[in-house]
């Protein structure tokens, strides 16, 4: 363990303390006379306009995984680790044709969850239900992923203690910054991480800005750091006995790339996180801005991904690469910029991590108590018992953390990213065709949940037996692609041809209850969720 680096540590305590402030005074940050509902606790109120929305989505999208765990995967094999860049920027077309769907017929019918959705559009709660489980499944390891950003800037700091350290100790620094998470989420919800989003993403570009400049001319400009990061790559793993990695993309790993940047486009904006952002934005047009103008974080990802082939040439070495860019920060900056990076990193993770919890919680609190456990549940109980499950959840996700071999965080959120994507036909055919049978849908997710699951499971890499990657060999094409993907096309076409089965047979399709206005409707049209009385469960 390093020595604490006292200027450092300094700079990330004030932010730390700054943004914890602020989350508490969210709760007074556009008040309703009635905070006492999912709207307003879960949702912001619905209410946000572009800037507010794009901060928000840009705080929920780019998080610790981000800063950290992207560059660490380029720092450990190279171009490999670039899939994050082309997935964010296919992901922005598709949303345009399906978000300001989804959030009109949300707004109409009062809509608080993906999953609300479904059970309104099919008439089926099992549906509903599938689409709420796995969507709290696969937020939990995406949680822990930002405290595992969190983590590694404290260790690199010299306050997250040594192995051999009291566990106790080594995680009082995580656990502290855990407790203030989620006082502030429960005390102001939607509208705590919003506000501090602006902090965040103002934090994140300056230290881009810097780093993309100044680490070059330390380093001896780009020519030298790809010619170090080449030479490094190309020698041999001596657990493998293969290249390390490599700077550009092979054809033999071309159908593995090509195919986790496309899967993770599709997965993006099924996670409840996503979807929680987009849902408290006030109209349909600030969605459709936003989709114009969150492309800009996809440079900022670009120049941030070049920091693994930094931390290369910069001789950074790190037994677990979730710390390499935080080290390359200490061992390059000066202490204070330093610790203005590290709490970029921190409040990277915390930002997304309370959206998230939130996100989760609804689910809970709508698709489960709600429809299963207290029908009649009011407003002011369902707020309570979403309060309370995004301690838990963050709990959970704290267990997760800790009781987990965190040099392979990425992929925790990969085996998230195969489930997540398993509602894709569910959510997104449903916004634009009634076709699908309710059934049919709940039998394709059900096959590609467990044909990602027991794929994953299977995959080994060489510090792991099993869920050592996303990536297996594709049934009937031979070539080496992302699992989650392959799920995905089986449930599909367990969907369609069970579909027309379902049809042929007449079985009961259940009742939808929207219209096709519904799905164009923009906030003070006639008939939206504000004159509308709560949904009620489908039968």
């Amino acid at each position: 363990m390093n020595g604490v680096n006292g200027v450092a540590l300094g700079v990330f305590v004030f932010f730390f303390a700054l943004v914890t402030a602020m989350g508490f005074l969210a709760a007074r940050w556009r008040r309703a006379e009635n905070s006492q509902s999912l709207d307003e606790w879960g949702l912001g109120g619905r209410s946000f306009g572009t800037w507010v929305t794009w901060f928000l989505l840009g705080g929920d999208l780019y998080t610790a995984y981000t800063f950290v765990a992207v560059p660490a995967a380029i720092y450990a094999a190279g171009a490999s680790g670039f899939f994050a860049v082309p997935y964010t920027i296919l992901v922005y077309p598709l949303i345009f044709t399906f978000l300001p769907r989804l959030w009109s017929v949300s707004h109409r019918h009062g809509y608080v969850t993906t999953s609300d959705f479904v059970r309104g559009r099919f008439g089926s709660k099992s549906l509903a239900l599938a689409v709420a489980v796995t969507g709290i499944l696969a937020t939990m390891p995406y949680i822990a992923l930002q405290l595992v950003g969190i983590q590694s800037v404290l260790d690199v700091m010299g306050i997250g203690g040594g192995e051999s350290t009291h566990w106790f100790v080594k995680d009082l620094p995580l656990l502290i910054a855990f407790a203030v998470l989620a006082a502030y989420t429960y005390s102001s919800g939607l509208r705590a991480p919003a506000l501090i989003a602006f902090v965040k993403d103002t934090l994140i570009y300056i230290v881009i800005a810097v780093a993309i400049i100044y680490i070059p001319i330390k380093l001896g400009g780009f020519d030298d750091i790809f010619a170090k990061a080449g030479d490094a790559l190309s020698q041999t793993n001596p657990a493998t006995g293969k290249p390390k990695g490599e700077v550009t993309p092979s054809s033999p790993n071309q159908w593995a790339y090509a195919t986790l940047a496309f899967g993770s486009a599709l997965a993006l904006f099924m996670y409840p996180h996503s979807i929680t952002a987009t849902l408290s934005s006030g109209s349909r047009n600030v969605i459709r801005r936003n989709t114009t103008i969150l492309p800009l974080y996809s440079l900022m990802l670009g120049l941030l991904a070049l920091l693994g082939f930094m931390a290369i040439a910069a001789g950074i070495k790190v037994e677990n690469g979730q710390l390499a860019i935080p080290q390359l920060f200490e061992n390059m900056f000066p202490d204070w910029f330093a610790g203005v990076a590290f709490a970029a990193i921190g409040i990277g993770a915390l930002v997304p991590a309370a959206i998230m919890s939130i996100a989760a919680a609804n689910l809970f609190t709508r698709n489960i108590y709600k429809d299963f456990i207290r029908p009649h549940a009011t407003p002011e109980e369902e707020t309570k018992v979403s309060k309370i499950v995004s301690l838990l959840v963050k709990v959970g996700a704290l267990v997760f953390v800790l009781g987990m071999d965190k040099t392979v965080a990425i992929n925790f959120q990969l085996l998230g990213g195969i489930w997540i994507l398993q509602t894709f036909p569910a959510l997104v055919g449903g916004l634009f065709t009634r076709w699908f049978h309710r059934w049919a849908l709940l039998a394709g997710w059900a096959v590609g949940m467990v044909y990602g699951t027991v794929t994953a499971y299977g995959v080994a890499s060489p510090v792991q037996k099993h869920f050592g990657g996303s990536n297996d060999v594709i049934p009937g094409i031979g070539e080496i692609g992302y699992i989650g993907l392959t799920a995905f096309v089986l449930n599909a076409l367990v969907a369609v041809v069970l579909t027309v089965v379902l049809r042929a047979l007449k079985a009961p399709e259940g009742v939808d209850e929207t219209k096709p206005s519904d799905y164009t409707a923009d906030a003070g049209d006639p008939g939206v969720q504000e004159e509308l009385p709560a949904p009620t469960a489908a039968h």
